[in-house]
C-alpha cells in the first residue's frame, strides 16, 4: 500500500510517500523561515498564505522524489489537529479534495500520533509499550504509549511549551528565530551553573511541566543588568536557562518511565534535536536501566512520514475521513 500524506500544521509545508506501513520513498519539507524571521515568530495570516502556494507543487515533488504518480497511491492521510487552523485547512482540505477527485480513502491524523510513532521509522525500532516525551514549539507531554492507536496522557505542560519558552528567550536576547538552535548555539560557550534559575518541580508525584515562571525568571535577570547599565552575559543565561529545562524534561521522563514499568522511552518534536536534552536524557536512561530512541532529526520536526505511518494504521482501524469532517486546533490526546 503506497501513502501519500501531508502535513501542514503550523509553518512548515511537508509531503511524504511512504510504502506501508514504514519505508519511505520520499519525505520533503518546505520551511517558511525566512516568512516568519523577520518578525521572530510565526505569523499565522503569514504562513496559511504560504501553504496555499507550496502544497501542490510540494505534493507533486514529493510523488516524483517517489517515483510514482497518483494513480499509483492507495490512501491520502493529511494532519487534522493540533495546530494553527488556517494552516491546517490548507493541507487537510488539499488532501480530501485530491482523495475525492481520485476517489481514495483518507484519514485524519492527530499531529501528537505522528511525534508519538514518529521512532518505529528507525532501523532498530522501539517494541510496545514505551514511554514517550514530545517536546516542541507548541507541545510538551509525557504519554505511555500501549500501541500504535494506543496512547495515554501522563503529563503535559500547564503553560509555555518548552520549545514556546526557547523562542521568547531568544527573542529577549536578539538571538534571532528560530530561537531553540539559537539559545542552544549561545549555551555552549556559557556556564549552565551561573544563574540558579527555577525548577518547577509542581505538586509531588507530578507529571506536568511549567516554564512560564523560569521565562519569568530569565526576563528578569537580563533587565537587572540592563538597569544596572551593564553587559547582559547572554552565554549564560541561554546556558543556565537551557539546563534548568532540560533537568526537569529528563528527570520526569525518567520518572514516568519508571511508573509504567517501561524499558524504553521515546524522545520526540522538534526540540529533541537539542543535542544537550539527547545527551542528558541518554545518561539518565541508561542509569536506570532504559534504552533511549531518538528519531532522525528529520523526522523529529514537523514531517509528513510520520503522518503517514500514524495514518496507516487509522486506517487499518476504519476511521476514514468524512466529506464534512473539520481540522481541530486542540489535540484530543492531550
Amino acid at each position: 500500500m503506497l501513502i501519500l500524506a501531508i502535513e501542514s500544521s503550523c509553518d512548515d509545508t511537508a509531503g511524504a510517500v511512504v510504502s506501508a506501513p514504514d519505508q519511505v520513498l520520499s519525505n520533503i519539507i518546505s520551511s517558511q523561515f525566512k516568512i516568519h524571521a523577520p518578525f521572530g515568530g510565526i505569523v499565522p495570516e503569514l504562513a496559511s498564505r504560504a501553504h496555499i502556494e507550496a502544497i501542490r507543487p510540494l505534493v507533486e515533488q514529493a510523488l516524483a522524489r517517489a517515483e510514482v504518480g497518483l494513480d499509483d497511491i492507495d490512501l491520502v492521510a493529511a494532519t487534522q489537529g493540533p495546530g494553527l487552523v488556517g494552516s491546517l485547512l490548507v493541507g487537510f482540505t488539499f488532501a480530501k479534495a485530491l482523495a475525492l477527485v481520485k476517489d481514495l480513502p483518507c484519514v485524519g491524523v492527530d499531529h501528537m500520533a505522528g511525534h508519538l510513532l514518529s521512532a518505529l521509522l528507525l532501523d532498530d525500532p522501539p517494541s510496545f509499550p514505551y514511554t514517550a516525551l514530545v517536546v516542541s514549539g507548541g507541545n510538551t507531554s509525557l504519554f505511555c504509549v500501549k500501541g500504535h492507536t494506543e496512547f495515554s496522557l501522563m503529563g503535559r505542560t500547564r503553560d509555555d511549551a518548552a520549545g514556546e519558552a526557547f523562542d521568547k528567550v531568544a527573542k529577549l536576547l536578539a538571538l534571532g528565530y528560530p530561537g531553540g538552535p539559537a539559545v542552544s548555539a549561545s549555551a555552549h560557550k556559557g556556564d549552565p551553573a551561573a544563574f540558579a534559575f527555577p525548577r518547577a518541580w509542581l505538586d509531588k508525584d507530578s507529571l506536568d511541566f511549567s516554564f512560564s515562571g523560569l521565562k519569568t525568571s530569565v526576563v528578569n535577570t537580563v533587565h537587572q543588568f540592563k538597569q544596572r547599565e551593564e553587559p547582559v552575559p547572554v552565554a549564560d543565561i541561554c546556558a543556565s536557562f537551557e539546563q534548568a529545562v532540560i533537568e526537569v524534561l529528563v528527570a520526569k521522563t525518567v520518572a514516568a518511565a519508571r511508573r509504567n514499568g517501561h524499558r524504553s522511552v521515546v524522545l520526540g518534536g522538534g526540540v529533541a534535536c537539542n543535542r544537550q536534552l539527547r545527551r542528558q536524557l541518554l545518561q539518565q536512561c541508561q542509569d536506570n536501566n532504559i534504552r533511549l530512541f531518538v528519531p532522525d532529526p528529520v523526522f523529529c520536526t514537523d514531517n509528513a512520514a510520520m503522518i503517514a505511518l500514524a495514518g496507516y494504521y487509522r486506517y487499518k482501524q476504519g476511521k476514514l475521513l468524512l466529506p464534512d469532517d473539520d481540522a481541530y486546533s486542540r489535540s484530543p490526546l492531550n
